[in-house]
């Protein structure tokens, strides 16, 4: 592919026809059409699988010949925002994300604030008139880099920050100040010259030439490599890349960024189901690595925001007919869509969704059953924990559905363990991040102390058919994870606790359990297949 036609992401652009999709990659695809149907997405590109194909086969291009394979679309970048890549007055900021064929929420990386640098940092406060955004974003880039691009152990990063929160008597990153987080950026830089042996990049080409080859070879990852045979995805031409211009949720008080669902991925409910965080960015929703509130509605500060989103949430499932998760960020109260994509949902949702679907009038009864071909629905059964003498120790946000029981793994290595034994398996974590794949698959249930119920590695669990539990305040897991605390309680490897992922409730040991089938959604079903057998001459 030549560089003028890279495809552009901009709004009131053409749909893309159905066979772009494995050349563009599902996030890119879907991009592409909420961009053409109007709905507020960041400008960008899209580098699709055959630069892959011809990257990942040989060397790292160099500087100049990226120049050259980029400079048509980020000019039409530039002239869309009306900012410039590396220009020290209105820089251009980007986000670099993967795209592949078949969506693997949190299996291939990504890298934001590409294009901050000593010399644009300035530019960036003046743009925003906001130094701590300025400062927040240029510590964010300068970690994830060093993680993501040089696989260097972060801990060094983190310890600094412990060191910047104490001084400042704050209790989250949150809440330093400008002037705090200017010395812990300052220090990130340090620190990273320290682990990599050379000075954190000031070149934009060179941070963004370098973010574009870490998200191509995050494809051949062990977990990523791990998602795909769970999933048994076979010949899909690697990765997409999409570079837009970044969106930022660390703005303030009036800014924030979230993952929904346009239904409940536990349930199958048809209600708005969300995640989000103030003054935050969408790897802090994401990633698992900060505790993350459910809510009905975006915070009344950001009621205009809300309403749209709303609205939103009814034209994705038109648009695509079937229930979505979509990730959004609101800056300054205005608010984007950074992508969308079939929603991961529980085996019991599944049923649901196909049903209601056909029922709304948006796919037909066909698609409903073709939809859930492949699903034992006669053993789907919604268990709940017998209400009456069994107390729970601790409760976490539900992220899933049903009840889970079986013994303490604190390791994926000890899950595999106890699962090798035919033991029924909790993987409890401070947080499960999408590298645990392996020990979530060996679960029957997860618990962990932070995170949230759309995070990455929640979703991929709700998918599995695992009970889930997250950000719960009453867990504790030691540093040598060799035993935990739930609710002021000590467990060890092994000890039994059973997890009920409609309420977040853990409870000590074994609970009873009752077990109620889809009664309604089973009728119907039979009703249609009755229906269509019969309409067959």
């Amino acid at each position: 592919m030549q560089p003028d036609e890279i495809p552009m992401i901009e709004s009131g652009g053409p749909v893309p026809p159905n066979d772009a999709l494995p050349a563009l990659g599902n996030k890119a695809f879907n991009l592409l059409t909420l961009a053409a149907l109007g709905l507020p997405v960041p400008p960008g590109f899209v580098l699709p699988t055959s630069i892959y194909a011809t990257w990942i086969a040989g060397e790292l291009p160099s500087l100049g010949e990226f120049h050259a394979l980029v400079s048509a679309p980020l000019d039409r970048l530039q002239r869309a925002t009306n900012l410039g890549f590396g220009d020290q007055k209105r820089p251009l900021l980007v986000a670099v994300r993967s795209s592949a064929a078949v969506s693997m929420p949190g299996m291939l990386d990504t890298i934001l604030n590409i294009g901050l640098t000593r010399a644009t940092l300035p530019g960036v406060m003046a743009l925003t008139g906001n130094p701590r955004l300025a400062w927040d974003s240029y510590m964010r880039l300068i970690v994830s880099y060093a993680e993501i691009v040089y696989r260097l152990d972060t801990s060094p990063f983190d310890e600094a920050r412990i060191r910047v929160m104490a001084a400042a008597d704050a209790t989250t990153r949150e809440e330093l100040d400008t002037l705090s987080l200017r010395t812990l950026t300052l220090q990130c830089l340090d620190i990273f010259e320290e682990l990599a042996r050379k000075a954190f990049p000031d070149d934009p080409f060179d941070q963004l030439l370098h973010a574009v080859d870490a998200v191509f070879r995050s494809w051949n990852a062990e977990r990523a490599k791990s998602y795909r045979r769970i999933n048994n995805l076979k010949d899909i031409p690697g990765t997409a890349v999409t570079v837009q211009r970044m969106v930022h949720g660390n703005a303030g008080p009036k800014s924030g960024a979230g993952v929904g669902f346009t239904r409940d991925p536990a349930t199958g409910e048809r209600r708005l189901y969300l995640d989000f965080a103030l003054d935050a960015q969408g790897e802090d929703v994401v990633s698992g690595r900060r505790r993350v509130v459910p809510v009905v509605q975006l915070p009344h500060a950001l009621l205009e925001a809300n309403q749209l989103l709303q609205h939103i949430a009814v034209q994705l499932e038109q648009a695509f007919r079937d229930a979505q998760d979509f990730e959004f960020v609101v800056q300054e109260g205005e608010l984007f869509l950074l992508q969308t994509r079939q929603a991961k949902r529980s085996p019991l949702s599944r049923l649901k969704i196909a049903v209601d679907l056909a029922r709304e009038g948006l796919i037909t009864r066909e698609e409903a059953l073709r939809r859930i071909e492949g699903l034992d629905v006669l053993s789907l059964t919604h268990r709940r924990v017998v209400s009456g003498p069994h107390q729970p120790i601790a409760r976490g946000v539900p992220a899933g559905i049903g009840v889970a029981r079986g013994s303490i793994a604190l390791s994926v290595h000890d899950a595999h363990t106890q699962h090798a034994n035919d033991q029924d398996v909790i993987l409890v974590r401070d947080r499960v991040a999408t590298e645990d794949i392996e020990g979530i698959m060996c679960a029957s249930g997860i618990l962990t102390a932070r995170g949230g119920r759309t995070s990455h590695a929640a979703v991929v669990a709700r998918e599995l058919g695992k009970v889930a539990v997250v950000a719960c305040g009453d867990l504790e897991v030691s540093r040598d994870e060799q035993s935990c605390l739930i609710g002021g309680h000590r467990f060890r490897n092994g000890d039994p606790i059973t997890l009920d992922g409609e309420t977040g409730c853990v409870y000590a040991g074994d609970v009873e359990v009752t077990e109620t089938p889809p009664v309604e959604e089973l009728a119907i079903l039979e009703s249609w297949r009755h229906g269509l057998h019969n309409a067959i001459p």
